[in-house]
């Protein structure tokens, strides 16, 4: 398979990129034929050639221009027809490659595989399927920032597409659907998510109810639908937690001899649950719901996140979970 990667796309791009897509290539390589790399040429090649790094399953494919993180995903469709996000979503769409990788601007990686790659057969809406570490493994909040606005219709959807995905790429079987609201209790929650909620008690999903913040992180589910809007801010809520904590024990650690002492013997311990609640690990979310297979990475990704994204892409390719969905949502089709 062939895997396009946005070169340009994030807070650390391209450093981070390239250093991603050589780990990529070392401990995937032999199930990568080409690694595509989009962006400006000289500046990629100048990244090569930093980290001394060459390999013949590297391709580079030009793209002059790049979409800032703040710019707005609509227009930068629009005005920026060559930036490494829109050539990477056509790259995609001509079919020299399988998928695309982008920790750039996830309204533009969004809307340049919606317009160019397009929904599949009967999904209204794409939508941004984000793992979150669990007891149980990973689960998965979708969507988590492709739509901010949503219809119930929209989150039953959701839910089948983060089903087919947890069952048929984590291996989850029957997985465990929940809708995030303010209480456990059947008549909690809005007008919306009420409505939602007679749409996924109906849908024949293995969906458990109502589930609350606590329970993303201590009661097998697999899958918890709710609208992009709260979907972003539950995952940034999420990680910005994760990290103030662990800022936080540091330096009350360093506060003493025998606190730094008792730290140094749960060194391991403590490394172990940093990484549980690393979004590194995971890599990126799939946008389900297009055409295609893509990855969006956070920002902020690092080297080994945007390795880690590679392979959920691959993962993604491999698996072939598209006409699974599409089969999902045609069989549900009279819910909507």
């Amino acid at each position: 398979m062939n895997i396009a990667l946005d070169a340009m796309g994030g807070d650390h791009a391209p450093q981070v990129a390239i250093e991603g897509a050589a780990a990529a290539l070392e401990l995937f390589g032999n199930r990568i034929n080409k690694l595509v790399l989009v962006g400006d040429e000289k500046t990629i090649k100048d990244e090569l050639h930093r980290i001394s790094y060459a390999h013949s399953k590297i391709e580079i494919c030009h793209a002059s221009q790049v979409v800032g993180m703040e710019e707005s995903a609509v227009k930068s469709l629009r005005q920026k027809k060559d930036s490494s996000i829109s050539v990477g979503a056509d790259l995609v769409k001509s079919g020299h490659c399988q998928a695309l990788i982008s920790a750039g601007n996830t309204g533009a990686a969004v809307a340049a595989a919606t317009v160019k790659m397009r929904h599949l057969k009967g999904v209204e809406r794409a939508g941004i399927a984000s793992p979150l570490p669990n007891e149980y493994g990973p689960c998965n909040i979708i969507d988590a920032g492709a739509n901010v606005e949503a219809k119930a219709s929209h989150l039953l959807q959701y839910a089948i597409m983060g089903s087919v995905y947890a069952e048929h790429v984590q291996g989850k079987k029957n997985p465990v659907v929940g809708l995030m609201s303010v209480g456990e209790e059947d008549s909690k929650g809005t007008e919306f998510t009420r409505e939602v909620f007679e749409l996924l008690k109906d849908s024949g999903l293995n969906f458990k109810g109502n589930v609350e913040g606590h329970d993303l992180f201590e009661t097998k589910l697999d899958v918890v639908v709710c609208d992009g809007f709260v979907g972003n801010i539950v995952l940034k809520s999420c990680e910005a937690t994760v990290k103030v904590m662990f800022k936080w024990l540091k330096k009350e650690i360093k506060r003493s001899p025998m606190s730094y002492f008792g730290a140094a013997l749960a060194k391991n311990a403590f490394r172990s649950a940093k990484d549980k609640g690393n979004p590194d690990v995971f890599g990126g979310s799939p946008l389900l719901g297009v055409n295609g297979v893509v990855i969006i990475g956070h920002g902020s990704s690092s080297a080994t996140a945007i390795k880690n994204a590679i392979r959920a892409g691959i993962e993604g390719v491999d698996h072939g979970i598209n006409p699974i969905i599409e089969e999902a949502i045609a069989q549900r089709s009279g819910l909507m």
